[in-house]
């Protein structure tokens, strides 16, 4: 049976002020998927995942999560509905002041009624899952970068999402950090059966997690395409995806275990 469709954009367009930024888009991920928000820089792609994650509101169209409006709806449900999601940002955006284990134990402290043996737990577990056992009591300034972006993903799923969203996972990272961070994206959606969207143009990165996506076009507005980034690069009539997937080197391809 093919997969349901867990979210869908439906004629979205996105603009500040007069600037419209993207228009009509159209597509679905299906639960499950490790979807790619791809395209040039200027295209958008931080844009529309702030639209998908509550962060701005479109000027038209919606996106749907099970069937549902998110942005049509109440905003005690839109609430709701922001609880299924974990997010990371490109800065990993942990509070400097705090250990790994208080960052995560803020999220937790604030929606949970647990008490602080548990949360020091599942801050304990978080960061056990992410390849960080032991660090529980460092600061990020104490840790790499590699390490901050896992310590900000632990935190994105302190409340066990169903959604992860990430903004540019690999910028900043050497090539064997972002491999790592790679592998440990498709770990997550394997074993926890997670729906992740990504935003990023790293090359490496769309072809080694990415199994749907959508293009965005910078200069007309709207998406090229959408759909396996493999067949994109490979066939579609559009020259402009196909110059951008096939730009550089030849692709890493995550090899099969």
């Amino acid at each position: 049976m093919p997969a349901a469709e867990h979210i869908a954009v439906r004629d979205l367009t996105l603009a500040y002020g007069d600037f419209v930024v993207q228009r009509n888009l159209n597509f679905s991920i299906r639960r499950g998927d490790i979807f790619i928000i791809m395209g040039g820089s200027g295209c958008g792609k931080s844009t529309l995942l702030r639209a998908m994650i509550g962060l701005k509101r479109p000027d038209r169209g919606d996106v749907y999560y099970d069937g549902r409006p998110f942005w049509d709806a109440g905003e005690s449900e839109r609430e709701q509905t922001k609880r299924r999601f974990g997010t990371t940002f490109q800065a990993g955006a942990l509070w400097s002041s705090m250990t790994l284990a208080e960052n995560i134990g803020l999220v937790l402290r604030q929606y949970t009624d647990l008490d602080e043996a548990g949360i020091r737990e599942v801050a304990r577990c978080k960061l056990m899952l992410v390849g960080l056992a032991g660090f529980e009591d460092y600061y990020p300034s104490e840790i790499s970068g590699g390490m901050k972006k896992r310590a900000g993903l632990a935190r994105a799923m302190a409340l066990d999402p169903e959604i992860l969203f990430f903004d540019e996972p690999s910028a900043g990272l050497d090539p064997l950090s972002a491999r790592r961070l790679d592998d440990l994206i498709l770990e997550l959606r394997d074993s926890l059966g997670t729906t992740v969207v990504v935003v990023t143009h790293e090359l490496a990165s769309i072809f080694a997690i990415g199994n749907n996506s959508v293009f965005l076009d910078a200069d007309s507005r709207t998406q090229l395409a959408t759909g396996d980034p493999r067949a994109l690069r490979d066939g579609h009539p559009d020259f402009r995806v196909r110059n951008f997937l096939q730009r550089g080197a030849a692709p890493r391809e995550q090899q099969p275990a």
